[in-house]
């Protein structure tokens, strides 16, 4: 292999020369730019009068910022003692000194204590109110007073009288009143009549409402009146417990029921009582039908879905003339 070919890498073009002198160029004009900027605008001189006024500035800034701070430590939060002066501090003002009973002195006399009007108005709307102050200490409990005015007037106080105005109702109050008990007259419960009982009379049995009672007389017109009380509880809705409950109350003095004869009556007639239905009425005629009419309601023995059970619940309202 030819030398030249061989290390030819290190060979650079026309191009990649001129490439890398710009290249430099610019490199080091961005080195060379902050001191030739030096050069062309010289640094602002120094002066010594600007630099004192900034001191002596910050310097006043700092004594007004501490006397502001002694101030404020200084100067309490409840100020009803404490008044401002025409050079910005704070002094004590003093009030007379007196002894008071807290409970009937007037505005016009805590002010002379020293105590600001609002903060006095407000003592008195408390006394108004029925508050009271029963020791020296409830002054502590006043909003708007110092500690330091409040431990100065406490050696004043005298209380002669704690107003008794909120227990004046109470006075004749005595822990030994006896109550007397108060008897109600226990209600009375009247026994109804199945069959003749109106609304009203149902109502008055424990757990009887309007509704049932009202279902109570829609059964019994359907099926033509009740022959015994354990018809009552088949009636739809009527919870056993209740039933249970009423049960006691009730009796059947009148035991006469609304009869069908099933000789005559039609399919429409018998269909409508709750114990026979269709498919029992549809029976019922039929038999009639083929074999004549029936010497006996036992006879309907012989229509084989009729059982010694259903014919029994029915029987009572059956009739063959």
């Amino acid at each position: 292999m030819p030398l030249k070919e061989k290390y030819s890498y290190l060979h650079f073009t026309k191009k990649e020369k001129a490439g890398t002198f710009t290249l430099l160029i610019i490199i080091g004009s961005l080195i060379a730019l902050p001191f030739l900027y030096a050069l062309i605008k010289p640094a602002k001189a120094f002066e010594d009068n600007a630099f004192a006024n900034d001191i002596a500035l910050l310097k006043m800034n700092e004594v007004d910022s501490s006397t502001r701070k002694s101030y404020t430590n200084n100067y309490p939060q409840n100020n009803d003692d404490y008044r401002m002066t025409n050079n910005g501090r704070a002094t004590s003002v003093k009030g007379e000194r007196f002894n008071f009973d807290p409970n009937t002195l007037s505005e016009e006399g805590w002010i002379k204590l020293g105590i600001k009007p609002k903060t006095a108005a407000s003592i008195q709307k408390y006394i108004s109110k029925g508050g009271s102050f029963k020791s020296a200490e409830d002054l502590k409990k006043v909003w708007g007073l110092s500690p330091a005015l409040v431990n100065e007037l406490m050696p004043y106080v005298t209380i002669k009288e704690v107003p008794g105005k909120k227990y004046k109702e109470y006075e004749n109050y005595s822990s030994q009143t006896i109550y007397e008990k108060k008897e109600y007259p226990k209600k009375v419960i009247v026994a109804v009549d199945i069959n003749t009982a109106n609304a009203e009379a149902w109502i008055a049995l424990p757990g009887i409402g309007e509704k049932l009672a009202q279902r109570i007389l829609n059964y019994k017109e359907k099926l033509g009146g009740f022959y015994e009380v354990a018809q009552i509880k088949e009636l739809y809705g009527l919870p056993d417990s209740t039933y249970q409950k009423i049960l006691p109350y009730l009796n059947l003095q009148t035991a006469e029921v609304k009869k069908i004869n099933i000789n005559t009556a039609t399919l429409d007639e018998l269909k409508m009582h709750p114990y026979i239905r269709y498919s029992l009425a549809n029976a019922i005629v039929e038999y009639r039908r083929q074999h004549g009419p029936y010497a006996s309601v036992a006879t309907l023995k012989n229509i084989m879905i009729i059982t010694d059970e259903i014919l029994m619940k029915m029987a009572p309202y059956l009739l063959v003339n």
